[in-house]
């Protein structure tokens, strides 16, 4: 593999076409394109400041890497990637791509930032700011995310999430085949017409929780007070443990928790309306 160390390189597709290359301690300015259609790169201790510098790109490690904000789209149609270690602080990265694996990567403008990746992999990760970070991803694998990003994973499909903490508003719209274990969700109008969405030892906040679910699964959950109106048309198996402040119409199934402060049914229930409510302190 050929190795360019210690150098800087500018303008538009200074690395074009290259194959097994390493390089160390490069600076790629201002620019675009930097390395582009190029196959089994690796990139330790980089510096990449100008616009797309890694697009359709096959095979590649990227490892405690710096991307500025001018950095912007930076890694599209590429894949089988693995980035571990690195900064990111530009918008709309990782689109249209097939195995991606990040590890102790932190993205603080995560705008628009994994959209259609099939198979993708995340170990430690945090995202700040930005809207709609993973949309339309697939077959997706986390241990470990900090998110404030606002409409995380809407259109999502097949994908497990372990010990994550998520602050945001309309996460898991639209989603399909998701299991969350051990985390904490937080925010408005969660999980809103899901498709088999199952949480577990989660933690819930926010107005108006996993309304028009369609096969919705909650297993030793908590809520906190300021959620209400939760569950609304949709059809539910839930155990939930300490306190829910309202359930709101729910459509069908089952939902057991040690305390209810409201239930509402009214004349606006869908059918079958059979949902059989227990509140296990009475």
């Amino acid at each position: 593999m050929k190795e360019i160390k210690d150098q800087s390189f500018g303008g538009e597709r200074p690395l074009f076409e290259s194959h097994d290359l390493r390089i160390v301690n490069v600076t790629i300015t201002e620019g675009e394109s930097g390395i582009k259609e190029c196959s089994n790169i690796e990139a330790d201790h980089c510096h990449f400041y100008g616009k797309y510098p890694f697009w359709h790109v096959k095979g590649s490690k990227i490892t405690h890497c710096y991307f500025a904000p001018g950095s912007r789209s930076a890694i599209w149609y590429s894949d089988d990637m693995v980035m571990e270690d690195c900064v990111i602080d530009g918008p709309k990265f990782f689109r249209e791509m097939n195995n991606l694996t990040l590890r102790n990567v932190t993205i603080n403008d995560a705008d628009e930032t994994f959209w259609n990746v099939n198979g993708l992999t995340i170990d430690n990760v945090t995202l700040h700011e930005g809207t709609y970070p993973f949309m339309g991803c697939r077959h997706i694998r986390v241990n470990g995310l900090k998110s404030d990003s606002k409409y995380v994973f809407q259109y999502v499909k097949d994908v497990e999430i372990h010990n994550a903490h998520i602050t945001t508003k309309d996460a898991f719209w639209e989603v399909e085949n998701v299991t969350i274990y051990d985390s904490v969700l937080d925010g408005e109008y969660l999980g809103w017409h899901s498709k088999n969405l199952r949480l577990v030892n989660c933690h819930i906040g926010g107005e108006q929780p996993l309304c028009y679910a369609d096969n919705l699964v909650l297993e030793n959950c908590t809520f906190d007070a300021a959620c209400d109106r939760a569950f609304e048309y949709s059809t539910v198996e839930a155990d939930i443990r300490g306190h829910i402040e309202s359930i709101k119409n729910p459509a069908s199934g089952h939902i057991t928790a040690d305390s209810i402060g409201e239930i509402i049914i009214d004349e606006n229930i869908k059918d079958p309306a059979d949902c059989v409510i227990v509140e296990k302190g009475k």
